[in-house]
Protein backbone atom coordinates (compact mmCIF):
# COMPACT_ATOMS: atom_id res chain seq x y z
CA UNK A 1 0.00 0.00 0.00
CA UNK A 2 1.10 3.36 -0.90
CA UNK A 3 1.70 6.32 1.45
CA UNK A 4 -1.22 8.67 2.07
CA UNK A 5 -0.68 11.90 3.51
CA UNK A 6 -3.86 14.48 5.27
CA UNK A 7 -3.13 17.62 7.13
CA UNK A 8 -5.43 20.46 7.80
CA UNK A 9 -5.26 23.82 8.62
CA UNK A 10 -6.93 25.33 12.06
CA UNK A 11 -7.18 29.43 11.38
CA UNK A 12 -10.19 29.67 13.85
CA UNK A 13 -11.65 28.03 17.32
CA UNK A 14 -14.50 24.97 16.68
CA UNK A 15 -17.11 26.16 17.43
CA UNK A 16 -19.29 23.93 19.87
CA UNK A 17 -21.32 22.33 17.22
CA UNK A 18 -18.30 21.34 15.30
CA UNK A 19 -16.66 20.23 18.65
CA UNK A 20 -19.71 18.24 19.73
CA UNK A 21 -19.95 16.57 16.02
CA UNK A 22 -16.11 15.60 16.55
CA UNK A 23 -16.08 14.61 20.10
CA UNK A 24 -19.13 12.09 19.29
CA UNK A 25 -17.21 10.44 16.81
CA UNK A 26 -14.15 9.42 18.76
CA UNK A 27 -14.01 6.14 20.31
CA UNK A 28 -14.57 6.55 24.46
CA UNK A 29 -11.37 5.65 25.52
CA UNK A 30 -9.92 8.85 23.04
CA UNK A 31 -12.59 10.78 24.25
CA UNK A 32 -12.18 10.78 27.90
CA UNK A 33 -8.41 11.37 27.48
CA UNK A 34 -8.93 14.42 25.21
CA UNK A 35 -12.06 15.58 27.45
CA UNK A 36 -8.93 16.24 30.29
CA UNK A 37 -7.10 18.59 28.52
CA UNK A 38 -7.57 22.39 29.58
CA UNK A 39 -10.51 23.80 26.48
CA UNK A 40 -7.91 25.37 24.92
CA UNK A 41 -5.74 22.52 23.97
CA UNK A 42 -8.82 20.48 22.76
CA UNK A 43 -8.82 21.83 19.30
CA UNK A 44 -5.45 20.22 17.53
CA UNK A 45 -5.60 16.73 18.85
CA UNK A 46 -9.64 16.37 18.21
CA UNK A 47 -8.90 17.59 14.86
CA UNK A 48 -6.04 15.00 14.73
CA UNK A 49 -8.27 12.07 15.34
CA UNK A 50 -11.06 13.39 13.20
CA UNK A 51 -8.50 13.81 10.11
CA UNK A 52 -7.67 10.22 10.75
CA UNK A 53 -10.98 8.91 10.18
CA UNK A 54 -11.78 10.79 7.67
CA UNK A 55 -8.80 9.61 5.96
CA UNK A 56 -9.79 6.50 6.55
CA UNK A 57 -13.31 6.25 5.49
CA UNK A 58 -11.64 8.03 2.23
CA UNK A 59 -9.00 5.46 2.04
CA UNK A 60 -10.96 2.18 3.21
CA UNK A 61 -14.17 2.90 3.14
CA UNK A 62 -14.08 2.20 7.00
CA UNK A 63 -16.88 4.05 8.79
CA UNK A 64 -15.64 3.66 12.45
CA UNK A 65 -12.34 4.52 14.16
CA UNK A 66 -11.09 0.92 15.63
CA UNK A 67 -10.11 0.94 19.29
CA UNK A 68 -6.45 2.78 19.49
CA UNK A 69 -3.64 1.54 22.08
CA UNK A 70 -0.61 3.09 23.08
CA UNK A 71 2.65 1.25 22.39
CA UNK A 72 5.75 1.33 25.01
CA UNK A 73 6.81 4.70 24.35
CA UNK A 74 3.48 6.22 23.68
CA UNK A 75 3.17 5.30 20.01
CA UNK A 76 -0.32 5.17 18.96
CA UNK A 77 -1.65 2.05 17.05
CA UNK A 78 -4.50 0.03 16.43
CA UNK A 79 -5.32 -2.71 19.13
CA UNK A 80 -6.50 -5.47 16.49
CA UNK A 81 -4.16 -6.08 13.58
CA UNK A 82 -5.86 -4.38 10.27
CA UNK A 83 -2.54 -4.23 8.06
CA UNK A 84 -2.89 0.02 8.77
CA UNK A 85 -0.46 1.61 10.49
CA UNK A 86 -1.08 5.07 11.12
CA UNK A 87 0.54 8.48 12.58
CA UNK A 88 -0.65 11.74 13.72
CA UNK A 89 1.10 15.26 14.33
CA UNK A 90 -0.41 18.51 15.88
CA UNK A 91 1.06 22.16 16.57
CA UNK A 92 -0.78 25.09 16.91
CA UNK A 93 -2.99 25.43 14.41
CA UNK A 94 -1.88 22.74 11.73
CA UNK A 95 -2.31 18.42 12.11
CA UNK A 96 -1.02 16.29 9.55
CA UNK A 97 -2.16 12.48 9.80
CA UNK A 98 0.06 9.29 7.50
CA UNK A 99 -1.33 5.94 6.55
CA UNK A 100 0.24 3.35 5.37
CA UNK A 101 0.58 -0.76 5.68
CA UNK A 102 3.98 0.02 7.38
CA UNK A 103 4.93 1.88 10.09
CA UNK A 104 5.72 5.40 9.65
CA UNK A 105 6.02 8.68 11.43
CA UNK A 106 4.88 12.47 10.96
CA UNK A 107 5.40 15.23 12.33
CA UNK A 108 4.24 18.84 11.79
CA UNK A 109 5.86 22.34 13.89
CA UNK A 110 4.51 25.93 13.68
CA UNK A 111 7.50 28.05 12.74
CA UNK A 112 8.08 30.40 15.80
CA UNK A 113 11.34 32.10 17.46
CA UNK A 114 13.41 29.58 19.08
CA UNK A 115 16.76 31.54 20.63
CA UNK A 116 19.94 31.45 19.22
CA UNK A 117 21.45 29.12 21.38
CA UNK A 118 18.98 26.71 21.50
CA UNK A 119 18.94 26.72 17.67
CA UNK A 120 23.10 26.57 17.73
CA UNK A 121 22.69 23.53 20.38
CA UNK A 122 19.76 21.73 19.31
CA UNK A 123 20.12 21.76 15.31
CA UNK A 124 23.43 24.39 14.62
CA UNK A 125 20.99 25.82 12.98
CA UNK A 126 20.85 29.95 12.26
CA UNK A 127 17.22 30.47 11.94
CA UNK A 128 14.08 29.55 12.97
CA UNK A 129 13.05 27.07 9.89
CA UNK A 130 16.38 25.30 9.56
CA UNK A 131 15.65 24.91 13.25
CA UNK A 132 12.05 23.12 12.87
CA UNK A 133 13.27 21.77 9.46
CA UNK A 134 15.50 19.67 11.84
CA UNK A 135 13.15 19.09 14.61
CA UNK A 136 10.61 17.29 12.31
CA UNK A 137 12.76 15.23 11.23
CA UNK A 138 14.25 13.96 14.61
CA UNK A 139 10.65 13.56 15.71
CA UNK A 140 9.18 11.96 12.31
CA UNK A 141 11.82 9.50 12.48
CA UNK A 142 11.67 8.33 15.89
CA UNK A 143 8.22 8.52 15.80
CA UNK A 144 8.34 5.85 13.07
CA UNK A 145 10.41 3.73 15.35
CA UNK A 146 8.36 4.16 17.87
CA UNK A 147 11.07 5.55 20.77
CA UNK A 148 11.54 8.66 22.41
CA UNK A 149 13.27 11.81 20.87
CA UNK A 150 15.63 11.17 23.31
CA UNK A 151 16.74 8.64 21.69
CA UNK A 152 18.07 10.71 18.23
CA UNK A 153 18.25 14.46 20.02
CA UNK A 154 21.74 16.13 19.88
CA UNK A 155 23.21 13.59 18.15
CA UNK A 156 20.89 12.33 14.94
CA UNK A 157 22.33 9.50 13.20
CA UNK A 158 22.36 9.36 9.60
CA UNK A 159 19.61 7.61 7.42
CA UNK A 160 20.14 3.93 7.70
CA UNK A 161 19.99 1.49 4.98
CA UNK A 162 16.12 1.05 3.81
CA UNK A 163 14.72 4.72 5.89
CA UNK A 164 13.58 7.40 3.58
CA UNK A 165 12.93 10.11 4.94
CA UNK A 166 10.56 13.51 2.76
CA UNK A 167 10.45 17.01 3.68
CA UNK A 168 6.45 18.04 3.08
CA UNK A 169 4.92 21.50 1.78
CA UNK A 170 1.93 21.84 3.79
CA UNK A 171 1.18 25.14 4.67
CA UNK A 172 3.21 28.60 4.74
CA UNK A 173 4.49 29.11 8.36
CA UNK A 174 5.14 25.06 9.02
CA UNK A 175 7.41 22.41 8.50
CA UNK A 176 6.48 19.05 8.31
CA UNK A 177 7.75 15.60 7.68
CA UNK A 178 7.59 12.43 6.73
CA UNK A 179 10.17 9.24 8.18
CA UNK A 180 9.09 5.77 6.09
CA UNK A 181 10.98 2.15 4.98
CA UNK A 182 8.61 2.55 2.24
CA UNK A 183 10.90 2.35 -1.15
CA UNK A 184 7.33 4.08 -2.28
CA UNK A 185 7.05 8.16 -2.50
CA UNK A 186 4.15 9.27 -0.81
CA UNK A 187 1.27 10.00 -3.05
CA UNK A 188 -0.20 13.65 -2.80
CA UNK A 189 -0.84 15.78 0.30
CA UNK A 190 -4.79 15.92 1.09
CA UNK A 191 -5.43 19.72 2.31
CA UNK A 192 -8.44 20.50 4.32
CA UNK A 193 -9.07 23.69 6.47
CA UNK A 194 -12.00 23.75 9.38
CA UNK A 195 -14.91 24.96 6.82
CA UNK A 196 -14.28 21.82 4.57
CA UNK A 197 -13.31 19.20 7.22
CA UNK A 198 -17.30 17.99 8.28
Amino acid sequence: MSITLWAARLERPLSEREQEIMLALLPPGRRERLLRLPLEKQREPLCAYFILRLALRQQYGWRDLPEISLGTMGKPGFRENTGVEFNLSHTRGAVLVGLSDQPLGVDIERIRPVGRKVMARLAQADTEEDFFRCWVRWEARTKRGGNGVGSILHSEAPLPPGEHYYELDTFPGYAAGLATRSQEKPEALHRYSLDNML
